[in-house]
Formats: structure tokens, C-alpha cells, sequence
């Protein structure tokens, strides 16, 4: 029972931590007779990092003790930690920079501050996040403001114009709560959400996996262990 769990967990694999979308042809798997070609050296060397990510990965989560358990505090804090801890080993990026180069590299070639802002409220719909605070109506207004006093689009690279909208946004986010400073502490309250959620997930995913054996009959007589006792570092 608990290695079909384990099959199916998604986020305690180190494969969906370092495996990023490599295409590595099979037969880099097989000897090769003939010589190495400059793009296939490339690819090799794309497989043999992915190899040692995914190893170091691995590593670390046959060591670190997770408890599937996302309505305590501590276990979430736990979790977070040791995803912490891969990154860093496997240079990666965390989900806030994740965020911060997709924004770059959305709207790198956006001109004006209009559609620069448009653009973030799209990748927002499109990740399911809601505005809670209202805080984009808040920035549009801002830059509606701004633009009249302008009366004209307000370009980024305006400098003079981009510095006035973002004195507004500093009014915006004083009336938010929001401060500059605490950045880092946003930065660690996301992380651990992103946590809870992962564990949450695969709390549901075991709870599945283990009704799903309970209905066969060579399980019928088995005891469904608490989620929350099982210690992956046993089936890596």
C-alpha cells in the first residue's frame, strides 16, 4: 500500500523539483559508435545535470524526515525547509523568483505601463490567483492619474513619468499594509503556503491510493495507517 502511495506523489518526487522539460533522445541510453555532435555534446550535458539534480535531490529526501501532515504548523514548516534545501543544492529558483523572471521575460517587450499592467492581471487569471486586496483597480486608477496629468500613455521607459506612478504605488501599498522591508517575510509566508498546499495535495493523493487498495480483497483485512505515520525515506 504505501509504495502505490509513494508512485503516485508528485511532490515528494525529486523529479518534479529538478526535472524541467529536457527533451533527451534514447539513444544516449545505448553506446554510440559514431562521433559526438556539437548539439548532441550539448544535450548530453543538459541529461548529465538533470542526472546529478535529480541524485542530489534524492539525497536530501532520503534523509529529511516530511510528515504528511499540512494542518500542523510545524510539519509545514518542515516541508518548506527541506524544498528549501533542494533548491539551493540543485540551483534553483524559488517560487518567488519563479514569478519575478516570468514577469521579465512577459513583458520585457511591452512598452507601456498600461499594458505592462494588463499583462500581470492576465498571468494572474491564468495562474487561478484572485486579487483579494483589489490592489490592481488600485494601480490602474494610479496610472489613470498619472496619465491625465501626462495626457498621454505613459511609456516605461518615461523615467520621470514611471517614477511619479511608482510614488503612487508606495501610497497604494502603505494603505495595503504592504512595506518594502518586509519583502523577505512575504517572500517565507508564500513559501510555506506553497507548502501547506503541496502537503495538502499529497495528503489527498495517499488518503486515495490507500481507499482505493482497502477495496481489494487481499486489503480488506488490513488496517489503513494515519497518513502522517508513514516515512517516505523508507520507499526512495
Amino acid at each position: 500500500m504505501a509504495s502505490r502511495l509513494l508512485s503516485r506523489s508528485r511532490q515528494l518526487y525529486a523529479s518534479q523539483v529538478v526535472l524541467h522539460e529536457s527533451a533527451i533522445p534514447a539513444r544516449y541510453f545505448s553506446a554510440k559508435s559514431e562521433p559526438e555532435l556539437k548539439g548532441d555534446v550539448m544535450l548530453k550535458n543538459i541529461f548529465l545535470d538533470v542526472k546529478k539534480k535529480f541524485e542530489t535531490a534524492m539525497g536530501i529526501l532520503r534523509k529529511e524526515k516530511i510528515t504528511i501532515a499540512p494542518e500542523d504548523p510545524a510539519a509545514v514548516s518542515q516541508y518548506a525547509k527541506v524544498m528549501k534545501t533542494i533548491r539551493e543544492k540543485t540551483d534553483l529558483w524559488t517560487e518567488s523568483q519563479t514569478i519575478k523572471n516570468a514577469i521579465e521575460s512577459e513583458t520585457k517587450d511591452i512598452p507601456d505601463a498600461r499594458g505592462y499592467l494588463l499583462k500581470l492581471q492576465d498571468m494572474r487569471i491564468m495562474q487561478g490567483l484572485k486579487d483579494e486586496l483589489g490592489a490592481e483597480a488600485m494601480m490602474m486608477d494610479a496610472l489613470e492619474k498619472i496619465e491625465k496629468e501626462l495626457k498621454k500613455p505613459l511609456m516605461r521607459n518615461d523615467k520621470k513619468g514611471m517614477a511619479s506612478l511608482m510614488a503612487e504605488f508606495d501610497k497604494i501599498n502603505q494603505k495595503l499594509g504592504v512595506r518594502r522591508e518586509d519583502l523577505p517575510k512575504y517572500e517565507e509566508q508564500l513559501e510555506l503556503k506553497i507548502a501547506k498546499a503541496q502537503l495538502e495535495e499529497l495528503k489527498k493523493e495517499a488518503e486515495e491510493a490507500m481507499d482505493t487498495q482497502k477495496k481489494r480483497e487481499e486489503f480488506k483485512d488490513e488496517e489503513v495507517p494515519d497518513v502522517k505515520s508513514l516515512d517516505i525515506r523508507n520507499f526512495i
